[in-house]
């Protein structure tokens, strides 16, 4: 190795898509409690992306880029995680699914029923004053 280069324990950071924002990546690698929070570290110059500090919130990572935030270092890696809950998920999304496909395709129709008119206000009919307030009520 030359004096430059040196070796560095990096975490890696695995994302779906590039490219992805600067901010995100430090949601994803669990850096900051929040998008607020990386966001505000990224805007004070605590974030350096490739070496270089970074001021842009929004600035695009690439695959194999290296981060370095609070005393650790982070590289950007194309895969998805693998999270513990997602066959127990798909399963209950399953169940769901066959539970809709249980009941019949075509619901039994209803019968008809007879509409009943409200019953207007006998004032509202012919017109006449309200006899509290002396109004006549107004129909459109």
């Amino acid at each position: 190795m030359s004096d430059q280069e040196m070796e560095i324990e990096a975490i890696a950071v695995e994302v779906s898509e590039f490219p992805i924002e600067l901010y995100k990546v430090l949601k994803i690698a669990n850096a900051v409690q929040g998008g607020g929070e990386a966001k505000f570290a990224i805007s004070q110059g605590y974030v350096s992306v490739n070496g270089e500090i970074e001021l842009r919130k929004r600035c695009k990572i690439h695959e194999e880029d290296l981060i370095h935030f609070n005393d650790e270092y982070y590289v950007v890696l194309l895969g998805e995680p693998q999270s513990e809950l997602e066959p127990f998920i798909d399963e209950v999304i399953m169940e769901e699914t066959m539970s809709e496909v249980t009941e019949p395709p075509f619901p039994e129709e209803k019968k008809a029923k007879k509409s009943k008119k409200k019953a207007e206000p006998e004032n509202r009919r012919t017109g006449k004053a309200d006899k509290t307030t002396g109004r006549k009520l107004l129909s459109f």
